[in-house]
């Protein structure tokens, strides 16, 4: 087995969005611009190397032996503020919680993915068969970002300015880890719709890890990415609202959230992959509205249906948000029947006026 087989892109996946980081670049207060500089340069980087990956391949990556057995098999390693990865290791799969608490919460959001995935949906590790998952915890300095580089995640410890350490909110973990779920399965293209997809997929599942923690149904949840992660000072309670896009921050430095919550406000522009980050708003709300009408745990009627169109094959890379929609649409109605769950997914799209039937 290999870290990205033949035909999977490994894309360079980031939880903050590159028009953040860019306001911060442009603060005239170095304490917030240079953190946010070189994060921007580490991620132009790191995206490099991705693209270089897909000309000469990745590494072979043994599953362990137990992976058929249901068993996480995690790896934290310790940067210590460099950039070379994996870094030095540091826990392995079983060992005893150390005296850093971004190393244990790194472990622990590796386990919660991992048994999220299993117990709701039956999917044994990120690519379906035991994937050893590993992670890099203080990476680089004041590295304002987490990420998915197609094989690993990567934390930054924040510049404690803006952000806070990444290894913090859970739900960062599982967004990230889901686009590698996304890469084994469905590849959506990372630019425009299906990129925006890509993301909005990662929210979805990013929040039910959350929930599915926190042991929380649809109606507890705050449904907020990254809800832990800005620092005191910014006036706003996350990086994304699932509920309400372009309600999560309103700040004198990072500026207001731009995310649309229906087509009638898609943004159009050629930053942020064709915006990625942003337009993923849509979607986001649109399963925030299927779970909220459905009740109890989203990872159940709500998540079974977004996994059966992510997984089941038919969902095309390059696919916009009405092909997705119509997939949900089919989807549920083949495992529901014409019942609530049906009409749950019809009222979501047609409230964020993405057409989702041929009619």
């Amino acid at each position: 087995m290999t870290a990205n087989p033949a035909g999977f892109e490994p894309v360079f996946c980031t939880i903050v969005p590159p028009h953040v980081l860019d306001t911060l670049a442009q603060n005239q207060d170095p304490a917030l611009s240079a953190p946010a500089r070189r994060t921007l340069q580490r991620d132009a980087f790191e995206r490099t190397q991705r693209r270089m990956t897909t000309v000469v391949g990745a590494p072979s990556v043994a599953a362990p032996k137990d992976a058929t057995e249901g068993k996480p098999h995690r790896t934290i390693h310790d940067a210590k503020h460099r950039t070379e990865l994996p870094g030095r290791k540091v826990r392995g799969e079983g060992d005893k919680p150390g005296k850093d608490a971004t190393v244990n919460r790194a472990y622990a959001g590796l386990g919660a993915t991992f048994e999220l995935y299993q117990k709701a949906y039956e999917r044994l590790s990120i690519d379906g068969s035991g994937l050893p998952l590993t992670a890099t915890v203080h990476y680089s300095e004041e590295y304002n970002n987490a990420f998915w580089n197609g094989e690993q995640m990567v934390f930054g410890d924040g510049d404690g300015e803006i952000f806070l350490d990444f290894t913090i909110p859970v739900d960062v973990i599982g967004h990230e880890l889901t686009h590698g779920v996304t890469q084994y399965t469905a590849n959506l293209t990372y630019f425009g719709q299906p990129g925006a997809l890509n993301e909005s997929l990662s929210d979805v599942f990013g929040s039910m890890i959350k929930q599915y923690t926190l042991g929380q149904t649809a109606a507890d949840a705050d449904w907020l990415i990254g809800a832990g992660l800005l620092a005191p000072r910014v006036t706003g309670k996350a990086l994304r609202s699932m509920k309400e896009p372009g309600t999560a921050y309103d700040d004198d430095v990072l500026g207001k959230d731009p995310q649309p919550a229906d087509m009638d406000h898609f943004v159009k522009t050629g930053r942020d992959n064709g915006g990625v980050h942003i337009n993923s708003g849509i979607p986001n709300r649109a399963f925030f509205l299927v779970a909220d009408a459905l009740g109890g745990h989203s990872w159940e009627r709500a998540g079974e249906i977004w996994y059966a169109v992510l997984t089941g094959g038919e969902l095309a890379q390059d696919a916009s948000f009405s092909d997705f929609a119509k997939l949900t649409v089919a989807a549920a109605r083949t495992k529901y029947g014409d019942g609530d769950e049906l009409k749950a997914v019809v009222d979501a799209w047609a409230t964020v006026k993405v057409p989702a039937t041929d009619g």
